[in-house]
């Protein structure tokens, strides 16, 4: 039988905890290299802070996130399999800051927008859409550069785009301006703001 994969969480109160990854055909996990770059980037911001993961997969990221001091996440994930590990995963934390919107992301983003209407708080928006050579995928990018331009201003602290190297990100889309980029290898991670970071 295959050896189940995991991954650790890094830092922060479940500093040790195994996490489960979904295979590898359904989801792409994201290195640890680039989470420590994206965490010290981040580090004190995040206390406190609500945070959207969407295309959520494992959670790794949202529940890096929680670990480290963020007071709500949002997971988005449509996958059955990924999202029996991510309810896996959460239970391993604290499921009350927790809150997880199964189905299609570009349909589920609207209530999760409402949902921080109504608290009248703002998050993180981590974007680590499946790469775009995935078959079924290849309007993926268009559809995310369409997505963050719907998304308001005064529900965004900051978006976080996790992308192919090769990819070319527009510099402004919608109310955002890219504040910052930083490439590991084939994956890179571009920062979009409202004003500079």
């Amino acid at each position: 039988m295959a050896k189940p994969i995991t991954k650790k969480i890094i830092s922060g109160k479940y500093k040790g905890k195994t996490l489960n990854l979904p295979s590898m055909t359904t989801t792409r996990s994201s290195k640890s290299i680039v989470l420590e770059s994206f965490y010290n980037t981040i580090q004190f911001d995040i206390i406190d802070a609500n945070f959207v993961e969407l295309f959520s997969g494992s959670g790794s990221i949202g529940l890096e996130a929680l670990s480290r001091g963020a007071k709500q996440i949002f997971f988005m994930e449509r996958d059955r399999n990924a999202l029996q590990v991510l309810q896996e995963n959460i239970a391993q934390t604290d499921p009350s800051a927790c809150e997880v919107y199964r189905g299609d992301t570009f349909e589920n983003i609207g209530a999760v927008v409402k949902r921080l209407k109504n608290m009248n708080e703002d998050a993180y928006f981590y974007i680590d859409p499946p790469f775009s050579i995935r078959e079924g995928h290849e309007d993926i990018y268009l559809k995310m550069i369409n997505l963050i331009e719907t998304l308001p201003a005064d529900v965004v602290k900051l978006i976080i785009v996790e992308h192919m190297t090769g990819l070319e990100l527009p510099e402004t889309m919608g109310a955002f301006s890219r504040t910052k980029s930083k490439k590991f290898g084939k994956t890179s991670l571009s920062y979009f703001g409202v004003d500079s970071y």
